[in-house]
Order: structure tokens, then sequence, then C-alpha cells
């Protein structure tokens, strides 16, 4: 049996193709977050639009907690961007692994250290992407907190007053 007759042998593609499930996926649950990620920083960028055009006919008060709203959605936009490039780098590693693959089918030790390697960093990439991913939902749970509270707070002040 030729060298070239081994490669596709029903049982060596079942396992290729066994293997090659996991990454995919991963592909399919990158792309989900990705598409997540990029909503929720569409709608911080409506916020950050909406304070923008307030600011401009704000009072001094309501100026520096437009500009103080400004600079919270900018962190929330930074933890984004990173969930986002984590999110990214664990796709193109999961890439690279399914490259390396079916490239190299498994057949020798440098092959599946590449592979091991590649997989193993799209893995913490994804792991980080979640995390930064839940540290902005945790600042976007404070920020609808702290509305609420200055809702309540004028909402005081009006029946006081």
């Amino acid at each position: 049996m030729s060298a070239t007759a081994s490669i596709f042998a029903p049982d060596d593609v079942a396992h290729v193709i066994q293997v090659a499930l996991a990454p995919a996926f991963l592909l399919t649950a990158l792309a989900t977050l990705l598409n997540v990620f990029s909503t929720r920083l569409g709608r911080v960028a409506d916020k950050v639009d909406a304070a923008a055009a307030s600011l401009w006919s704000a009072d001094p008060t309501e100026a520096g907690r437009l500009s103080r709203q400004l600079s919270y959605l900018r962190r929330r936009s930074f933890v984004l961007d990173v969930a986002v490039v984590l999110a990214s780098a664990g796709g193109i590693m999961t890439g690279i692994a399914v490259l390396t693959l079916f490239v190299g089918a498994l057949r020798d030790a440098a092959t599946a250290s590449i592979l091991f390697a590649c997989f193993g960093l799209a893995l913490v990439c994804t792991v980080a992407a979640v995390a930064a991913f839940l540290v902005e939902i945790l600042m976007a749970g404070r920020g609808i907190r702290d509305e609420v509270d200055r809702q309540k707070e004028q909402a005081g002040g009006l029946r006081a007053g």
C-alpha cells in the first residue's frame, strides 16, 4: 500500500473529520460572540452620539454629568474593543489550527505541537474575550443602576420643590 493511499484511508479521514468538529464549533461560537460584541458596541456608540449632542445645550451641572457619562462610555467601548480583538484572535488561531490539521493531518510531532498551540491559544483568547465581555456587562449594569438612582434623585427633588 502506498503512502498516498494510507492518507485517504476511511479511518484516517473519519478521524480528521472528528478532530475538525471542535474547531468548527469554536468558530461558530466565536462568530456569535463577535455579533453580540458588535451589537453592544453599536449601542454604546448610539449613547455616545446622544450624550455628545446633548452636551452642546446642557447647563454646567448637566454638562459635567454628560462628560462623566462620555468617559464611562469610552471605557465600555475600550473593553468591548478588547473582547473583539481577543475573539478575532481566537478565530484566527482556530483557523490556523484547522489548516495545520488538514495540511499535516497529525502525521508528526511538530504538526501536532503547532495544532495544540494554536487551538490552545484560541481557547485562551476565547475565554479572555468572554471575560472582557463580562466586565463590559457589569459596567453596563452599574451604569443602569446609576441612571436609576439619578432619576430617583431628580424625581425626589421635583416633589420636594
